[in-house]
């Protein structure tokens, strides 16, 4: 039976490089009769499958703009099922949409993905990244056909690396069944190849490898870049000259940091555009990953009690909290090149303020998300010294112990005036949020790990109950407090009344505890990346103009902090930071949260 689908408005790509070969699939005809045909083409009209046997095949995204095939011409019309040109859409079961997954092309053939670690003998690589795609594969996530494989300079066999992958693989405490045997069929699927990051020759003995697993199936490839960022354009050049798919889709992961200011990543990403369209490169920030972060649009968008507080007219202040309990052990080299503002609150922490303060995009599709979060970032009044304080960690004992400063690392310059603590204040010009100060903090060697969103709201106006609080108003106030790790939750803090004849007044937190509320062990926010970026998800991946509006915001204060050379405040290894901190909160009449009983 012939099917017939909707022509897809065309919209001109810009030129890429002819040497990069194939990045998409072949055009498929219209009265293609195959199932797989079916599914590209919704897939590239952005039209969701139905994987019911009852309902319809093809069922727009948007029903006011769904088309008709009707030669040349596009019109709009309604969501409702048509047979069009005399044929009902062909409705399949949800098995058999699955296995459209890795299905046949319309020439017959399967497909397969090649997942090449670049870097695969760093702690990244044997951390995250392959107990990521174990995870993935233990269930049920990875294609039928995939094949792993591991680049780096390092001389290593496949069977070597198996011995080093396997060390850092486990399953999930809910998910112990036939662990050992999974783990084994995974290893028989990782590879090796030793070579250096800048020879073509050398990625083209890789490509020779892939085709060899890959067969006569189509061929998408995924590249990861665990590897320092003054070699992504080596690697980049390599694989688009060398090692890209001829017949399916290539796409590459670049790991931060994307540059070091705003010049050093415009031309980071003008050199990946010279071998990759924007389309294929993923630009990954884990914590855009993290269970909690991905659910902050969740809590906003489908719970009607919230999103009609979010805004100034009810949010006092915002924080935005990131501390670690540990100093720079092992990497101080690599940190003292970048600091805390570039390693963690241009990237990790703006990001979550995005995300947070975004308005509704129009769907949640990726580009729609990103737009709305591009707007925000453009909105942001531009940091100055005035807005920040910076810090040190130095030498502290505690207990016996002898806890080392930050210049006491022998890879880091006695002299060195690298900030391992910063607490800025950001304010977005628009009539959401104008006024309302974002604070961040983030530092290392602090007196305990975690990462949280602090939404403080305002004074009860008129409040009855005000006496019962004494003079300290802000323990009347309310706060939702979203937790990302450890032990992650949202709770928000509300004010009840003791139990008694007595009139008194207790704060309480309404609380949704992760573990005690889900059995199921929380993935790692690297195997959901990884999966997006099989599955050509961009919803989670920064888009070139994002990071260009990031970095705008953060230069200019990066760039006086360094030509003033300006001393940070020294605070002990394991205490609460600098002071400075709090005179910066006290400034916009604020009180961070993480100072509380509860800590």
């Amino acid at each position: 039976m012939a099917v017939s689908f909707p022509k897809c408005p065309s919209s001109p790509l810009p030129p890429l490089q002819t040497r990069n070969r194939a990045w998409s699939s072949p055009p498929l005809q219209v009265g293609d009769s195959s199932k797989w045909a079916l599914l590209e083409a919704t897939k590239r009209c952005h039209l969701c499958v139905s994987a019911t046997n009852g309902g319809s095949a093809v069922a727009p995204v948007e029903p006011s703009k769904k088309v008709q095939d009707s030669g040349t011409k596009t019109t709009p019309t309604d969501h409702s099922t048509k047979v069009e040109n005399g044929i009902r859409p062909t409705v399949f079961s949800s098995n058999e949409f699955q296995d459209l997954k890795t299905g046949p092309d319309n020439s017959g053939r399967e497909s397969t993905v090649s997942i090449t670690v670049v870097g695969a003998s760093g702690d990244l690589a044997k951390k995250k990244i392959f107990p990521a795609l174990f995870a993935l594969y233990y269930e049920g996530f990875l294609p039928k056909h995939f094949t792993i494989f591991g680049y780096a300079r390092s001389k290593m066999t496949d069977s070597e690396l198996r011995e080093m992958v396997s060390r850092t693989l486990n399953c999930r405490i809910d998910q112990r069944e036939n662990c050992d045997a999974k783990m084994e069929e995974f290893l028989k699927r990782c590879f090796y190849h030793s070579g250096q990051y800048d020879s073509e020759a050398h990625f083209i003995e890789l490509d020779k490898k892939l085709k060899h697993h890959e067969g006569s199936r189509i061929s998408n490839r995924l590249y990861y870049l665990s590897i320092p960022p003054n070699i992504f354009l080596d690697v980049v050049k390599c694989t688009s000259l060398a090692a890209s798919s001829e017949n399916g889709w290539t796409r590459v992961i670049v790991e931060k940091p994307f540059g070091r200011d705003a010049e050093s990543s415009a031309s980071l990403t003008r050199g990946l555009k010279q071998y990759l369209h924007e389309d294929q490169i993923f630009r990954i920030d884990h914590y855009l990953g993290k269970e909690l972060v991905e659910n902050l649009s969740v809590l906003r968008f489908s719970n009607l009690v919230f999103e009609p507080l979010w805004s100034r007219q009810y949010i006092r202040n915002v924080q935005i909290i990131f501390s670690e309990d540990f100093g720079t052990e092992g990497r101080g080299g690599y940190f003292d090149s970048y600091g805390i503002i570039r390693d963690i609150m241009q990237n990790h922490l703006l990001q979550i303020v995005a995300l947070f303060a975004m308005e509704t995009p129009t769907s949640l599709e990726a580009e729609d998300i990103r737009n709305e979060k591009v707007k925000v970032l453009r909105s942001m009044k531009t940091l100055e010294i005035d807005d920040v304080v910076i810090g040190q960690y130095k030498s502290h004992t505690r207990g016996g112990v002898v806890y080392p400063g930050y210049t006491d690392d022998k890879t880091v310059p006695n002299d060195s005036l690298t900030p391992t603590f910063a607490a800025a204040a950001l304010f977005i010009n628009n009539a959401r949020w104008d006024g309302v100060p974002f604070l961040m903090k983030a530092g290392k060697a602090l007196h305990t790990k975690r990462a949280e969103i602090r939404v403080q709201f305002r004074h009860v106006p008129g409040n009855l109950y005000k006496k019962c609080f004494g003079t300290d108003l802000d323990r009347a106030t309310n706060e939702l407090v979203i937790r990302v790790q450890p032990d992650e939750a949202i709770y928000l803090k509300i004010n009840n009344k003791i139990p008694g004849l007595g009139m008194r007044l207790d704060r309480s937190n309404l609380n949704l505890h992760y573990a005690a509320r889900y059995s199921k062990e929380i993935p790692c926010a690297y195997e959901r990346l990884l999966l997006d970026a099989i599955e050509g998800e961009r919803r989670l991946f920064i888009r070139s103009d994002e990071l260009d509006a990031a970095w705008a915001l953060f230069t200019p204060l990066l760039k006086d902090l360094e030509e003033k050379r300006i001393a940070p405040e020294l605070y002990p290894y394991g205490s609460r930071g600098p002071v400075g901190a709090h005179y910066l909160a006290a400034k916009y009449n604020v009180r961070w949260g993480d100072l509380g009983a509860e800590h």
